[in-house]
């Protein structure tokens, strides 16, 4: 029998710690107290006879101790030997000195400071060696367990007569069902558990390691020969200081090692047979586990369960825990345990190879992640089984020195950061935050150790696993997790969506953060990914079991693995495989359930920074660098995110690659997504549900942005993800889906969004003007395409080059303005001529831009949102403005639009380029009549005026052409009515307007009251360039009774009746009022007829104050003068005359002759 523990007849001494046999008890255990009533006296008792036995000889032979056999009467007793009678008296109730066994228990678990007479010491040891090598009690074995040995082929062929047989039983206690049998096996350990000699062959195995480890001698008498347990604990001891290299360990032989785990194995079940360990728990047994029955190691897991306990005892703390490395080291020290899970170790194939001492497949480890991995493939494992091993898992999270691998790379790490937090699994976290970064550098086979604990113990399969997060989250998960049943794996999941939200706690926070660090550096410690993912993971990217590791493809590669296929397919440019079709590519894309959890994943590592592990690895530099200072939780990447161009190439990869995968799944970014929930409830709920691949979300969100339910943070979040997005046009999902394949066609090498809208917008514009007969933009891109350009118009930032050449101006002239709802960029509209020459170019192409296309005018288009459904549904986005300013004047029109459309039309009317319209009408009369103009004007800068100035002109000479002539006309008319929209005016008479007209001008009524005051105090202006205005008003006024709206209201009637029959344009309605003023049958009305008489009155001040300044001048005074048929008639005169004279007087000038000529 291999190893066999070579106790002669030891079954029959293991039932030290039975009770005295009662009358209940069966036959079996009635005949052991006889024999053990009934062996032979020792000789080694009182008397010289005891003190006559050398030590060496009892030594040499453990039968030396007691004479040759003699007859004595039945039913001696110890209690009647007088070297025992005191202390018998003294230690051990009256009622128990019939039954030798039970004074023998009595007198071996007396209490420690308790001290017994050497001679009984003596008299008991020989007493119990006398027991093991008295053949009665193998006789009685055969007997008891006769139907066991005969199915036990292993015990059945012991030679009887050597205490094998016993022994073998021993052995093979755990398949024993007989019931006598087995009781009668279970209740005799004490004696040999109570004195390491008595086991076969252990001294002999471990002689020297006692020696070497000074862990007692082996002679009897210089130790209590009773308690030498605590030379098996001192060996044990050593036994872990060498497993841990601890300083100073010694290395024990292979087979004393053996021995070692072999009688802690087989003190399993009672921990009354781990003799020290009992001596030091006494009394903690009795405080905290007294209504705990002994046997099948339910004490040794209450004492467990207690072990932090703060009124446990250090001593029995220090044995509890010695006693938990040795089950790390071979699990079958656990008895429960090694129960529990024999029939699944057998069945999965995890059992242990008994040959190889300590041998890897009997560490607890090994155990657990064996039959884990048969748990998370969806195998059976018996519920008592798990319930064991969960109770190991928790067990080795609570105390880090139960993993010699911890104690031994992580040393260094305990030492400088985390001494004396040992318990409940404070270090252990404390290890963990050191290694996140957040303590210093830890050392790689410290991580590693780390990482492999965090495996066997598999917290994430359930919370509870974890006592120090358990403890810190349980409010937190009675308020916001209470839905889930208690240890559900989405326990985990819902701490971490609670993440920095207000019913988060700090220290729940700081502990779930330090255990998903780990977790997400394997993904098979998160069991739900798993479970959903493993059949993908095994299909797609080649992993193996859940206990088995690859190089080629390391647990922190399998989810980007994972992710690429969730995320990527050939339609967004992931490449086929090598002589692969499209379809076949079809199945390397994950199952819905699996791309589900990579969601999940994502939005959790989203959080922290450190929760992604390639992220932390390439960007710890750049973080250092740029985000070294104290931040608010969760706000790294978006850091990162801002530093985009500085930082060093791999970072910005990753960094660029999570960007563009938030634009495709804003939800990934959690925090945004706390604070953005009322808005998508009430505006996006309709897109929130259906969020992968489809940017519906960020793009509703945008639109929404300045809603009034709108808070702060989410308004800020919005933005910034608007601003990162404007660093590469691939971090617009929707706008790079859309527009990738023209990008790269008519775009290349562009990688900045702004660049990229300019360069697809020139093409559409380009396409449009020269009506090609293809757009080369398809019309899925151009529609994004007018997305893109409307949002970045919000905001100035989302426009850089814009914001870099203003950003000195805005802080002088708008540093109150709030950015967004493009109020900056109104505000610099309104301080316009302040500004420096690099914005005002800036700004002006921006205006030019709206300008043609009003859509791109997000002030207008907000403040007049409602007004253009109202009256502009059927016009087209480039004709919005036109809609608005002709219906600006109606009852209808809300206030707030029409001051608007008053700011834009005063905007196209300081240049004629701001004008689309007029440009268009007027491309041929701009540079017939105002070249001038043109070629003193300066690039990017406004006119002030001067060209619609110039073409006012020459509209008052009847000049322009017929398409320029309307337009001009509409400008005059709107100009009339508004003093303001013409820009000459207002630069020339703003001071005289302040002294003559200031109650006019502050009533802001568009009816020309403002001008009708200049012209009435035309002779008390001052100003040169004022009074010029005003002339010019007047000779206008006379092309046009529109132009004039005092005139035209107060004639309105008169016009009716005697001219309604002419049409406007060319003067032709004010002739026909002017010639009616001078008939006297016609009466015109009183206002119309004082009207016409100040205006008369006001051209011939006007004709004397500004005479023609050339012929063409003279000729258009001529012609718009109501005397214009009496003037021609006397130039027509006198041009007759002189003809006349020269026919009739000849030449005035004396003739040359030829001679003179050819001089």
């Amino acid at each position: 029998m291999a190893d066999c523990i070579r106790v002669p007849l030891l079954l029959l001494l293991i039932c030290v710690f039975s009770s005295l046999p009662t009358r209940g008890q069966n036959n079996a255990m009635a005949k052991l107290a006889l024999n053990a009533d009934s062996p032979q006296k020792p000789a080694g008792g009182p008397g010289p006879a005891a003190e006559r036995i050398p030590v060496a000889a009892a030594e040499r032979n453990p039968g030396a101790g007691a004479s040759p056999p003699r007859k004595r009467s039945a039913g001696w007793k110890l209690a009647e030997e007088g070297v025992c009678r005191e202390d018998l008296t003294r230690l051990c109730p009256k009622h128990s000195w019939n039954n030798n066994l039970a004074v023998l228990e009595c007198l071996q678990d007396r209490k420690e400071e308790t001290e017994i007479a050497a001679e009984c010491n003596h008299l008991l040891w020989n007493y119990k060696l006398n027991l093991t090598t008295d053949p009665k009690f193998e006789s009685l074995a055969v007997e008891v367990c006769k139907t066991t040995i005969s199915e036990m082929k292993e015990c059945s062929t012991e030679e009887l007569g050597k205490g094998y047989l016993v022994s073998c039983l021993v052995d093979h206690r755990g398949n024993i069902s007989d019931y006598q049998c087995n009781q009668y096996i279970t209740k005799m350990t004490s004696i040999v558990f109570s004195d390491y000699r008595l086991i076969c062959g252990f001294m002999d195995k471990c002689r020297e390691d006692i020696n070497s480890l000074r862990c007692g001698s082996i002679s009897t008498g210089e130790k209590d020969v009773h308690s030498q347990g605590e030379v098996i604990a001192c060996l044990e001891k050593g036994l872990v200081r060498e497993a841990e290299e601890q300083p100073g360990s010694h290395p024990i032989k292979d087979e004393c090692k053996k021995s070692i785990m072999r009688v802690a194995e087989l003190s399993s079940d009672d921990f009354h047979l781990d003799r020290y360990l009992y001596f030091s728990c006494r009394e903690d047994r009795e405080r905290f586990c007294e209504k705990t029955l002994a046997g099948e190691g339910r004490v040794y897991k209450c004492l467990f369960n207690h072990k932090f306990e703060e009124a446990l005892t250090e001593r029995c703390r220090e044995a509890l825990t010695t006693r938990q490395k040795l089950i790390s080291q071979d699990y079958k020290v656990s008895y429960s345990l090694a129960k529990a899970c024999k029939s699944d170790l057998r069945k999965y194939r995890c059992s242990a190879d008994s040959n190889m001492p300590r041998a890897r497949e009997a560490r607890l480890s090994y155990l657990l992640l064996c039959l884990e991995s048969a748990v998370h493939r969806g195998r059976v494992v018996s519920g008592e089984c798990q319930g064991e091993m969960m109770d190991y898992r928790r067990m080795l999270m609570e105390d880090f020195s139960l993993s010699p691998e911890i104690v031994l790379q992580c040393r260094a790490e305990i030492e400088s950061h985390c001494s004396g937090l040992h318990r409940k699994g404070r270090t252990l976290h404390c290890l963990m935050r050191v290694g996140r970064g957040d303590m210093g550098s830890i050392d790689p086979n410290c991580q590693r150790a780390l990482q492999s604990l965090i495996q066997e113990a598999d917290p994430g399969a359930d919370y509870r696993i974890d006592r120090a997060l358990n403890e810190a989250c349980e409010s937190v998960i009675q308020t916001a997790c209470k839905h889930i049943r208690s240890g559900d794996p989405m326990i985990l999941s819902c701490l971490m969506e609670h993440l920095y939200t207000e019913k988060m706690v700090e220290d729940c926070e700081h502990r779930l953060l330090e255990l998903q660090y780990f977790i997400a550096r394997d993904w098979k410690l998160d069991p739900i990914l798993y479970k959903k993912c493993q059949g993908d993971a095994a299909r797609l990217c080649h992993t193996h079991g859940w206990n088995e590791t690859s190089e080629m493809m390391p647990p922190g590669a399998i989810f980007s693995c994972l992710y690429r296929h969730a995320y990527r397919s050939v339609d967004q440019g992931r490449r086929l495989l090598n002589g692969a079709s499209e379809a076949g590519n079809r199945g390397l894309t994950l199952s819905r359930d699996c791309k589900v959890e990579v969601q999940r994943i994502l939005h959790q590592r989203a959080l922290d920074v450190r929760l992604d592990p390639e992220l932390q690895r390439r960007c710890m530099t750049d973080l250092g660098k740029w985000c070294s200072e104290k931040m608010e939780a969760g706000q790294e990447l978006e850091c990162l995110q801002d530093h985009l161009e500085d930082l060093v190439s791999g970072c910005r990869d990753v960094v660029g690659n999570l960007t563009e995968l938030e634009s495709e799944d804003i939800q990934i970014e959690a925090l945004l997504m706390q604070a953005c929930e009322p808005i998508i409830q009430t505006f996006c709920h309709d897109v929130a549900d259906n969020q992968i691949n489809t940017g519906d979300l960020m793009e509703c969100l945008v639109q929404n942005k300045h809603q009034k339910e709108m808070n702060e943070k989410c308004s800020v979040g919005v933005t910034h993800f608007q601003l990162i997005q404007i660093k590469d046009f691939r971090f617009s999902y929707k706008f790079k889906t859309a527009c990738k394949e023209d990008v790269l066609k008519l775009c290349p090498n562009i990688k900045k969004k702004v660049d990229v809208v300019i360069c697809l917008s020139t093409t559409v514009r380009n396409d449009t003007l020269q009506e090609a007969k293809e757009q080369r933009v398809n019309i899925k891109c151009r529609k994004q395409l007018r997305v893109e350009e409307v949002e970045m118009s919000e905001d100035i930032r989302l426009e850089p080059e814009l914001y870099d050449s203003c950003k000195q101006d805005i802080n002088r002239l708008c540093q109150n303005v709030a950015f967004g709802n493009a109020q900056v960029i109104e505000c610099l509209k309104e301080n316009k001529r302040q500004l420096t020459q690099r914005c005002h170019q800036r700004i002006f192409k921006l205006q030019e831009v709206e300008m043609v296309d009003p859509e791109l005018d997000y002030q207008l288009m907000r403040v007049c949102k409602h007004m253009i459904r109202r009256f502009c549904t059927d016009s087209e986005g480039k004709n919005v403005l036109q809609c608005l300013k002709q219906n600006k004047n109606s009852e209808l029109m809300d206030p707030k639009c029409k001051q608007m459309i008053t700011k834009r039309q005063i905007t196209q009317n300081t240049d004629y380029r701001l004008n689309p319209v007029l440009r268009k009408a007027c491309k041929a009369d701009i540079p017939k009549f105002c070249q001038p103009i043109l070629n003193k004007a300066k690039a990017d800068s406004e006119l002030e005026g001067q060209v619609i100035a110039c073409l006012k002109l020459k509209y008052a000479d009847q000049r322009l052409s017929p398409d320029c002539e309307a337009q001009i006309q509409v400008i005059l008319q709107e100009s009339a009515l508004d003093y303001r929209l013409d820009p000459q005016l207002q630069i020339h008479c703003t001071q005289e307007i302040s002294r003559l007209c200031p109650e006019e001008a502050a009533a802001q009524e568009q009816t020309g009251q403002v001008e009708e005051c200049l012209k009435v105090n035309l002779l008390k202006v001052k100003e040169e360039g004022c009074k010029k205005e005003v002339l010019n008003m007047l000779k206008e006024s006379k092309a046009d009774i529109f132009v004039d709206p005092v005139l035209h209201t107060a004639c309105a009637l008169d016009i009716k009746h005697q001219c309604a029959a002419i049409p406007p344009g060319r003067g032709r309605q004010m002739s026909c009022l002017m010639e009616a003023l001078q008939d006297k049958r016609v009466r015109l009305q009183p206002e119309c007829k004082k009207r016409l008489q100040d205006r008369i009155d006001m051209w011939s001040y006007a004709a004397k104050v500004a005479p023609a300044e050339g012929f063409s001048d003279l000729a258009m005074q001529v012609m718009t003068s109501p005397s214009k048929n009496y003037i021609l008639a006397v130039i027509g005169g006198g041009v007759a005359l002189l003809f006349v004279m020269g026919l009739l007087c000849g030449r005035f000038t004396k003739r040359l002759t030829q001679e003179l000529k050819d001089r």
